[in-house]
């Protein structure tokens, strides 16, 4: 009962003076001896001190470490700010009072904010970090778009909204690097696809030569933007561009020689629309020839073939061609008034063709030669045949005047008489031209034949000649109106003398039937009167033709002959006769 009365204030709320006086009570009926009492009191003093600095020892290492908890607290939030570049937290308090655990307390909220927002802020520099890593792999040409690459390493030292704006402006730098660089990339790509398109080319197979990423499956963002791609795309263009040229040059040569052969054989239109597709490009420029396929090989080649066999059926007709060609430049000739000999020409290139000796081909461009030389000559020629024409048409007018003035009825009021009148009054002041035409006419021979160290010809008579002695025929047809006049007066002073001494008698008239109206020409000559001048008359009329079937009339009279063929019979009746004669207009 003793122990059990012993315990029960064990089991209560127990303090260390009533355990102290319960161990009084032990020792007392136990009978402990003082030494033993105060043994056992000293060695529980001892134990009561042990365990107060076993607890105060803990309690300081408690505090210590709250002090450390507090000072990292405080270093990372200086961190933090630092490194998120911030200079304030509005959720850290100004002053630091109060106990550590209060401390502590106050500064974990800001503390846990701050990291939530470093964690994000390296969030986004990794973003940022990430696509500026990609371009600028995209752009060096060593990323492999297939692949995924590993997220950039993130300085946690500086995450300040200073920096990430720098690699946002980084970003927006490459990014535009990379629309202009995708901008040209699809350039180029396009000027592939439409340069393919008119070589008849396969687009995708020579695209893909440059990059498998330029097909048409790969998105537009996926494509490659290297400096590689841009170059070998570059040169690319410029390989197609240089072979567009040259083929646009081959086929427009075939073109041209295409249309030199049709025109030579006379092809039918029929036959040459077949190839419209080639010679409509004949005079286009590189850049205009856009059509699909207007340059592709094997329209080439076909027209190649086309030109085969068009040569190979100009030397069968070789003969008919060369006539062709001969007839053109006779032609030419003829017009320019110069004098050939087209049957030995003729004859000359039948002997060619039948020896073999010269190529069809040089034959025919010999025969261009000469047509573009006898081209030139009738250009230099022009100015005075012109002016020899105006000449021959005013000695046409000159003889038409003459036959007029000797008609003595011209003034009768006769049908068409007024028409032959204003002709009369045009064809004097043509006729008055005639000296300085004539002047004009031989100082351009002279400088052309100066020029040229040649003669001047005109159905082969020299253009000199023919003015001189135009001249000298002029010369002695005036002498001869003189005389005519000299003559007249003679016989009307003499008809005049008769009257005074014997009377006034009536002249014989001619008779009525006998009277001539001028009328149109035949012949050159009016009333059925000879041409002036044979040779000029050849001129006027024969030779101005143009020469029919490669052959010209020779039988020309080359001297003149009778350039006054006034009829002496005419002339006597008109001076014999008492008849007044009219003055002339």
């Amino acid at each position: 009962m003793a122990v059990t009365d012993a315990r029960n204030p064990l089991l209560g709320e127990s303090t260390c003076g009533s355990l102290l006086q319960k161990l009084q009570e032990i020792w007392d009926e136990v009978g402990e001896s003082d030494e033993e009492r105060d043994k056992m009191l000293l060695q529980l003093e001892q134990d009561c001190l042990d365990v107060y600095k076993k607890k105060v020892e803990l309690a300081a290492k408690s505090r210590a470490q709250l002090l450390q908890a507090l000072s990292d607290a405080k270093l990372e939030l200086s961190t933090l700010l630092s490194a998120l570049g911030e200079k304030s937290f509005i959720g850290i308090p100004e002053k630091t009072s109060g106990t550590i655990k209060e401390q502590l307390a106050a500064i974990a909220p800001a503390l846990e904010q701050l990291w939530k927002q470093k964690e994000e802020r390296v969030k986004d520099f990794s973003d940022v970090q990430s696509q500026i890593q990609k371009i600028c792999g995209e752009i060096a040409g060593n990323l492999n778009l297939n692949d995924q690459t590993g997220t950039p390493a993130v300085d946690e030292a500086d995450l300040s909204l200073k920096k990430l704006d720098e690699y946002h402006a980084q970003l927006q730098e490459l990014q535009k690097e990379k629309s202009e660089r995708l901008h040209k990339v699809l350039e180029f790509v396009s000027t592939v696809h439409d340069l393919c398109a008119v070589l008849g080319m396969d687009f995708f197979s020579t695209v893909t030569e440059v990059h498998p990423s330029l097909n048409d499956s790969t998105s537009v963002q996926s494509k490659s933007i290297s400096n590689d791609t841009l170059s070998r795309l570059a040169k690319t263009v410029l390989a197609l561009k240089d072979d567009k040229k040259q083929r646009l040059h081959k086929l427009q040569e075939l073109a041209t020689q295409l249309i030199d052969l049709w025109n030579l054989m006379d092809t039918p239109i029929e036959e040459r629309r077949l190839f419209d597709h080639v010679t409509c490009n004949i005079s286009a420029s590189v850049d205009e020839v856009t059509v699909p396929g207007a340059l592709a090989l094997d329209l080439i080649e076909q027209a190649e073939v086309e030109v085969e066999r068009l040569d190979q059926l100009k030397a069968s007709r070789m003969k008919e061609i060369a006539f062709k060609r001969q007839a053109e430049l006779e032609e030419i000739f003829a017009r320019a008034h110069i004098e050939i000999d087209p049957e030995a020409a003729r004859e000359k290139i039948m002997a060619l063709i039948d020896s073999g000796n010269v190529e069809p081909t040089e034959l025919l461009t010999d025969m261009d030669n000469q047509i573009a030389n006898a081209k030139e000559e009738s250009l230099s020629r022009k100015d005075i045949l012109d002016k020899v024409e105006k000449w021959m048409s005013a000695c046409e007018e000159e003889s038409w005047l003459d036959d007029y003035n000797r008609d003595e009825n011209r003034y009768n009021a006769s049908r068409g008489a007024h028409l032959n009148l204003k002709r009369a009054e045009k064809a004097r002041i043509l006729v008055n031209k005639i000296p300085a035409l004539v002047d004009t006419l031989v100082a351009k021979t002279r400088a052309w034949e100066e020029d040229r160290g040649i003669s001047f010809t005109y159905d082969g008579v020299p253009l000199l000649a023919m003015l001189d002695e135009y001249a000298m025929l002029r010369h002695e047809r005036e002498d001869e109106k003189r005389r005519m006049r000299d003559q007249k007066k003679y016989t009307e002073q003499q008809n005049t003398e008769q009257e005074t001494i014997f009377g006034s008698r009536p002249s014989p008239a001619r008779p009525v039937g006998t009277k001539k109206v001028v009328g149109p020409r035949a012949n050159g000559g009016a009333n059925g009167t000879p041409s002036r001048r044979l040779s000029l008359n050849a001129h006027q009329n024969g030779s101005r033709s143009a020469v029919k079937d490669g052959k010209r009339d020779n039988t020309r009279p080359v001297a003149p002959v009778n350039y006054v063929a006034i009829s002496k019979d005419d002339d006597a009746s008109h001076v014999s006769g008492s008849d007044p004669v009219p003055a002339s207009p």
